[in-house]
């Protein structure tokens, strides 16, 4: 069986957003894995509108071309590593419209997290597994906090330093984190590929 396919999805659009320094971060650790695959999407490029279509497109196919290019490109992937920041004890409206926007392409497919904030995002982290198990996703115990002194460090509210300065702290996390995603997304890829083949015999 080839390698899985992981994607990191920038949730965060706002033009002031701090994204993009753990986002290259994250990136380059899991390019360093050699048991998967991986690439970036920025949630900014696919210019998603509001949810507002019948109904989800497990029922009925959506109608604007955005939300299906959208479901298109997150159908190719067979685990997710959401990036997200903590608003007001959840995760931002842009990733949780970016998760309604579809509802097949997420079935069956592991979801991890890196969270940044004062307390890492771990609330809007335990609030996206729930999101995660209604898509009949498989969230994952193991998560990346970015938080308290260590995201003052980095962020531009503290030293705005680089993140190379708690790398030591987080990468521990990262690697208990993408151990259980490759073993979930090999494991669910694997029950998807033999129900297919089932279902065309």
């Amino acid at each position: 069986m080839s390698k899985p396919k992981i994607v990191i999805i920038i949730g965060s659009t706002r033009k002031a957003r701090f994204a993009d320094k753990p986002a290259a971060w994250l990136l380059e650790e899991v390019k360093k894995r050699d048991d998967l695959e991986v690439e970036l999407l920025d949630l900014r490029d696919f210019d998603l509108p509001l949810f507002d279509e019948v109904a989800s497109n497990l029922w009925v196919p959506s109608s604007d071309e955005r939300a299906v290019a959208w479901q298109n490109k997150i159908a190719e992937f067979d685990g997710y590593i959401f990036l997200t920041p903590e608003y007001n004890h959840s995760i931002n409206g842009a990733l949780k419209n970016a998760l309604d926007q579809a509802y097949k392409e997420w079935n069956r497919k592991p979801a991890a997290a890196m969270g940044y904030g004062g307390v890492g995002a771990a609330r809007a982290i335990e609030h996206l597994r729930g999101i995660a198990i209604e898509l009949q996703m498989v969230p994952l115990r193991n998560a990346v906090h970015l938080g308290g002194g260590e995201f003052m460090k980095v962020s531009p509210l503290g030293k705005n330093g680089e993140m190379s300065e708690v790398a030591d702290i987080l990468r521990p996390s990262l690697g208990a984190m993408l151990d259980e995603l490759v073993w979930w997304a090999n494991a669910t890829k694997a029950a998807r590929t033999k129900t297919a083949e089932e279902v065309a015999a």
